[in-house]
């Protein structure tokens, strides 16, 4: 055989500048969360569980850029069949699950899109009325920001969205949640200067972390979507009792796990045309029961975990009303 080449590695490849323990960037400080001081939430609670619902609009058009968001249209133009299932959420399963929610007295925060504040600016004042949290969820399911964009299109969905809660509701919200949890290498610094001082796209841990911008401190409230009833009952086709039981799994698991290194979140993130349907509400109402009892437990708003946690660390983004 003629020649061996000799493959040998530029010794320039391994300097990477950012190259560190974790994840190789300077956007936090990485550690294990059974090594952190334990944190606690108010009085004895240890386990704040907080309920993120969905309330998404979804263009009879899927946009595709640069990808084509979870629950969107499937079918050829006019895909009536999905577009008037998930508008089934917005007329029928959101009250439902409103009423869940009162039966027990929880407090909710519900990722919104702007698009519904406009349309139907009654439901998210509605919300706001019954003592729930509005986070800001981008303004309709084609608002999807990555990479792929144009940047000066990231922020003017920010702004949009912001700015159309502001006309609805007379002020902005100050949670976040993009569309598919996608962002943009520099979306954190977008959202901070948009007044933004928590969000919900990164989902690596089960406490919040403070997430450094170049335009300040920023929140970030991990919400697991691998405990999504998205995920479970329609990705993974499963039952709603199977995913009642993964809850109540994880509430137990880090109830006790919270005993030795601190408290902990359980997010449940719930879908109003999926939870919401006739033949699944009464599993949640049963299990939103069952937790609110458990010694331990505090159900609480995305806000209420910004707030309790900022006082954990000692600092504050900003005034979290």
């Amino acid at each position: 055989r003629q020649g061996k080449r000799n493959m040998t590695l530029d010794s320039a490849y391994l300097n990477y500048p950012m190259r560190r323990k974790g994840m190789d960037h300077d956007r936090y400080t990485w550690s294990s969360m059974f090594e952190r001081p334990p944190l606690k939430w108010k009085s004895d609670r240890r386990l704040a569980v907080m309920v993120v619902v969905s309330v998404e609009w979804f263009p009879i058009m899927a946009k595709d850029q640069p990808f084509r968001a979870p629950g969107h249209m499937q079918t050829a133009y006019p895909d009536f069949r999905h577009y008037t299932a998930r508008d089934y959420g917005t007329r029928v399963g959101l009250f439902r699950l409103l009423d869940a929610l009162a039966q027990h007295g929880i407090p909710a925060s519900f990722a919104t899109n702007s698009s519904i504040a406009m349309r139907h600016a009654a439901i998210v004042g509605d919300l706001m009325s019954a003592g729930h949290e509005v986070i800001a969820h981008a303004t309709d399911m084609n608002a999807t920001i990555a990479s792929g964009i144009d940047p000066t299109d990231h922020s003017a969905i920010i702004d949009r969205c912001l700015d159309e809660f502001g006309q609805a509701l007379g002020e902005k919200p100050k949670g976040w949640l993009s569309i598919a949890r996608s962002q943009a290498t520099d979306t954190p610094e977008r959202l901070k200067k948009a007044g933004i001082e928590y969000m919900l796209d990164w989902v690596n841990d089960d406490l919040p972390y403070r997430f450094d911008t170049d335009a300040g401190p920023l929140l970030n409230i991990p919400l697991n979507h691998e405990l999504s009833d998205r995920q479970v009952i329609t990705i993974q086709q499963q039952s709603m009792d199977s995913y009642v039981q993964q809850l109540k799994d994880a509430c137990d698991w880090l109830l006790s796990e919270a005993t030795t290194y601190g408290a902990r979140i359980l997010p449940i993130h719930l879908t109003p045309y999926i939870s919401g349907l006739p033949y699944r509400i009464s599993a949640l109402e049963k299990l939103l029961g069952e937790l609110s009892e458990k010694k331990g437990v505090w159900f609480s708003t995305c806000r209420d975990v910004a707030k309790a946690f900022e006082n954990h660390l000692g600092f504050s983004t900003t005034d979290l009303r």
